[in-house]
């Protein structure tokens, strides 16, 4: 028999708050409350009490210490068996937890008071996961990455948990629209969400969505979409308006022979997405596709180039769109990151959400053409942006320089560069004719020298960039 005060909706252990603009969150918590008289003598014999004049309190506790947040509160009782309360400002931060008790009219030593408590549940912000296997993650090698006390993950069993890898693992699942067909590994949101909870002193809530080998068109309400009904689901369940969208897909369109229309596509699902959760400025967070080692063609290297210029192309055409690299990862297998890489991936994500979603203002941009112009009839001079140190070629013979030049007559590869503090310089065997562009890092396996901002960070990958004649 359920006796004194239940909590039946509003809360559950480990659950995060998405916070508002005001730095608090609002909850409502309902419940039912049952008199009971204990017997003297054990075993315990419970006696139901006729109606009496009761007070149903809530309180809000810190679980490190017990103090009050929220101090002993009266909610309203609805009727003989009902009680609601809804605490409208619940400050950022945590673990908390959530206390009930009742008084009443005729109690005694023997009268049941108890309350039900709910556990470790903060206030703070939630990012939804979405994309394909590298964003559910797929690295089995091992890596310390501990789980925190205030990262916390809402699982497809629609249960929040305290975060831990594999986060999107499938255990006893409600929400099977993307039930993964194999186990997935490590990824880089749990070491994404310690950094920003370091940095901004409240938890993080993760909710996976991510479907390995899921192509755009699963995910765009405009073609197939089940996966965005899925991810909706999800949220809804706990009416989630998260923080941003973490979003790492795309290695599926480089084998759909649909890269070209990559851009126009995933502009539609940022709409469909903003449009449902009534938020038109959600920030996706967004991960350049790295390599992929499998045999590989120029066809096939030219759908990557093509999508992984997209996502260049979506940081600067659409609203609250960031993208970071991931070219000079190591992989686990042959296109999946491994664990090591996935932490890069993690920190890169979080430095672009602190400044995106907190206005912290980190340098987390990666370079790309600032200028790309043809100052000899054989020779390319490319400038890159953002160079805060130098560039970083790491002096590999030219032959391994992950550039090609292409004009009318096809493809060139350098025979030699010079660099210089921002600039790459090339020499290609023969003059550039017509309508002549550069491409960066753009083959499907584009080689293992990315050139970086020295100390810093990788260049983006780029296809098709124009050189410009002097």
């Amino acid at each position: 028999m359920k006796f004194g005060v239940t909590i039946t909706s509003g809360a559950t252990p480990w659950q995060i708050f998405q916070q508002g603009s005001d730095g608090t969150a609002s909850i409502h918590l309902e419940g039912e409350y049952r008199l009971i008289q204990l017997s003297q003598e054990l075993p315990l014999q419970f006696t139901e009490l006729p109606h009496a004049k009761t007070t149903v309190k809530v309180r809000i506790a810190l679980e490190s210490t017990g103090e009050n947040v929220i101090p002993w509160t009266c909610a309203t009782v609805l009727d003989e068996r009902h009680w609601e309360i809804t605490f409208e400002h619940v400050p950022a931060g945590g673990l908390y937890r959530i206390e009930t008790y009742m008084d009443f009219e005729g109690w005694n030593g023997l009268s049941c008071s108890r309350g039900d408590m709910i556990h470790n549940i903060g206030v703070g912000d939630i990012f939804v996961i979405a994309g394909q296997s590298n964003a559910a993650g797929r690295a089995k090698n091992p890596v310390a990455d501990d789980p925190e006390l205030g990262i916390h993950v809402l699982r497809t069993s629609a249960q929040w948990e305290l975060a831990t890898h594999p986060l999107g693992e499938t255990t006893g699942a409600v929400h099977v629209g993307h039930y993964e067909n194999h186990n997935p590994g490590h990824s880089p949101w749990l070491h994404f969400a310690k950094r920003l909870k370091k940095e901004l002193g409240y938890p993080i809530g993760l909710v996976p969505t991510a479907y390995g080998g899921s192509p755009l068109r699963w995910w765009n309400p405009e073609e197939n979409g089940a996966l965005f009904t899925n991810m909706m689901e999800m949220l809804g369940d706990y009416n989630i308006h998260p923080k941003a969208v973490l979003w790492y897909q795309g290695e599926a369109e480089g084998y759909e022979d649909s890269a070209n229309t990559y851009l126009e596509r995933f502009s539609a699902l940022l709409r469909h997405t903003r449009e449902a959760l009534a938020q038109p400025d959600l920030p996706f967070i967004t991960v350049q596709l790295n390599r992929c080692v499998s045999d590989s063609t120029e066809y096939l290297d030219r759908q990557w180039a093509t999508v992984r210029e997209a996502q260049r192309q979506a940081w600067h055409t659409l609203h609250n769109v960031t993208v970071v690299p991931a070219n000079d990862l190591a992989l686990y297998d042959f296109i999946h990151n491994s664990a090591q890489g996935n932490l890069v991936i993690g920190e890169r994500c979080a430095l672009a959400a602190l400044d995106v979603c907190y206005g912290r203002h980190t340098d987390w941009m990666a370079p790309e053409p600032e200028a790309v112009r043809l100052i000899a009839p054989d020779t390319v001079e490319l400038k890159l942006s953002r160079i805060r140190n130098w560039v970083n070629p790491f002096d590999v013979p030219a032959a391994w320089l992950p550039f090609d030049a292409e004009d009318e007559d096809g493809l060139l590869h350098p025979v030699s560069y010079v660099t210089g503090n921002d600039s790459l310089t090339f020499t290609f065997e023969r003059p550039l004719g017509e309508n002549p562009r550069l491409h960066g890092a753009w083959r499907m396996n584009p080689g293992f020298s990315i050139p970086c901002d020295c100390m810093r960070i990788s260049m983006l990958s780029f296809y098709n960039v124009p050189i410009e004649k002097a």
